[in-house]
């Protein structure tokens, strides 16, 4: 069964973005031939925009005929570790500029409250939108692409690395050349355009910051080849179909 797959960048609660790609997927997809078609969302749905709820609800509604995949980024984790660890060393998320007052928010929950209570958070997300987010994949693999938030540690194998790493790593996965026997999809780090290298495709352009979503085209079978962009970029007011991108 022909598969292809279409990653999606860090979103950030840009539900309008969020809504334009998906459009922009669908009518790609209408010429595509292939049986099998998948959405991998890549972590960081929430924080920093304003609508985070809105976005969930929309990812958690999935798209007709699309296999929906979805795995957590470091922003929903910051998120469970508030509603669980419920103490003072959890209150950074909100007060330190990662973006989770503007997600208090658009649940209905005023983070300048004090005592902040973490229960009335988890009560306004709701059991099943909960649910959801425990469940958030760590990774996926499809063909020859790994799918991760953040990225892998170079000299680890892949079968030994840290949920940490995965959600965490930074400039030590991006500096890096290490071949990790799977081509990289990942979030995490924004960049203007998407960074295309041999062994990983970087698709978080920013959305929050510079008006861009992008997902990435994939054929899970032929990891090595030029992956097709499809960027929507507000400030063109449409999407911006790329390929050949500039390498980074």
């Amino acid at each position: 069964m022909k598969t292809r797959v279409y990653a999606i960048g860090d979103v950030h609660g840009r539900l309008d973005l969020l809504e334009r790609l998906y459009l922009d997927i669908a009518r790609h997809s209408e010429s595509d031939a292939a049986e099998r078609k998948v959405l991998v969302h890549l972590g960081d749905y929430i924080d920093r925009g304003p609508d985070s709820k809105g976005v969930i609800a929309r990812i958690m509604a999935g798209m007709a005929g699309f296999q929906s995949i979805n795995l957590m980024g470091n922003h929903e984790e910051l998120l469970l570790d508030y509603i669980d660890r419920r103490g003072e060393d959890s209150q950074w998320w909100i007060t330190s500029g990662m973006g989770g007052a503007e997600t208090l928010l658009s649940f209905g929950v005023d983070p300048d409250e004090e005592p902040r209570d973490p229960a009335e958070l988890e009560r306004k997300i709701g059991p099943e939108m909960m649910r959801w987010l425990r469940g958030l994949k760590i990774f996926h693999r499809e063909g020859g692409f790994m799918f991760v938030h953040a990225g892998l540690r170079p000299g680890v194998p892949i079968d030994q690395q840290t949920r940490e790493d995965m959600l965490w790593i930074r400039e030590a996965f991006t500096n890096s050349k290490a071949n990790f026997g799977l081509r990289v999809v990942y979030g995490h780090s924004p960049s203007e355009d998407p960074v295309i290298k041999p062994h990983r495709i970087g698709i978080d352009t920013g959305a929050v910051w510079t008006g861009r979503l992008t997902a990435a085209v994939l054929d899970p079978e032929q990891p090595q080849d030029e992956p097709l962009m499809i960027m929507t970029d507000e400030l063109k007011g449409q999407a911006a179909p790329a390929s050949g991108l500039t390498r980074k």
